[in-house]
């Protein structure tokens, strides 16, 4: 995995969101359609700040949600469909946008999502890391044995803590303790994975993915071992790594 160290939150996201569509303009090029992961979460303000105002030609872009919790609507504050609506899927109309359905039967929808997304390859995955180490809603221990592209996970109490300071929730325990996930070898499965991680709070999860071993213990260590996976942080994010 490549790393790179920025000088700020907004340097880091520039950067990243620069890479992802320097990507996409070659892939439309190249066959004219792309298929795209968005992450969500306060980590990525700043990437899809800017990969919004982009010269990209969206309306040949699908996008695809990578979690959403089980049992809000998306009218909630926290509603990570409602999340990308506003800051990515209203600004730039993209070719389609298959939202997550926490409201509905979790296994239907994920069986509905598993059918539509392997029809689809994916190009790009603009993913994050959480405070516990997470990829997408993979707790640790993540799953990294499952084929199903989406999967129903529990939430650990340090992953509902994140959410809830992240100020998304009032207090814990309305913190829900299920969502829909996409798995990790469905992430894996990606061309190019761009993993956007400021902030110092996210400093030891970083620390544990890049200097521990790959591990479902760590479950974005697992990025580790893809052939194009790109980590974009800022010095606060980066501040407990070894020297090289």
């Amino acid at each position: 995995m490549k790393v790179n160290i920025l000088e700020s939150k907004a340097a880091l996201g520039k950067a990243a969101a620069d890479q992802g569509v320097e990507i996409l303009t070659k892939i439309l090029e190249k066959k004219g359609s792309a298929n795209i992961i968005l992450a969500t979460g306060a980590s990525q303000f700043e990437m899809l700040g800017e990969l919004v105002q982009a010269e990209l030609d969206w309306s040949k872009v699908t996008v695809f949600h990578l979690d959403e919790y089980i049992g809000i609507p998306e009218s909630h504050p926290a509603s990570f469909r409602k999340y990308l609506r506003e800051r990515f899927v209203n600004q730039v109309s993209p070719a389609a946008f298959y939202a997550i359905n926490g409201e509905t039967d979790p296994l239907k929808e994920c069986s509905l999502l598993n059918g539509i997304i392997e029809a689809h390859p994916v190009d790009v995955a603009f993913v994050g890391i959480g405070e516990n180490g997470h990829l997408a809603f993979n707790d640790p221990p993540a799953d990294f044995e499952t084929d199903d592209p989406y999967i129903v996970v529990d939430l650990d109490e340090d992953c509902r803590r994140q959410q809830m300071g992240e100020g998304w929730f009032p207090t814990l325990e309305v913190v829900p303790e299920q969502a829909i996930s996409m798995s990790i070898r469905q992430i894996m499965k990606s061309k190019t994975i761009i993993c956007s991680v400021p902030d110092a709070r996210k400093a030891q999860a970083v620390k544990n993915t890049l200097e521990e071993i790959v591990s479902p213990l760590v479950p974005a260590s697992i990025l580790n071992t893809h052939g194009d996976a790109h980590l974009y942080l800022d010095k606060a994010s980066a501040s407990l790594l070894n020297p090289a």
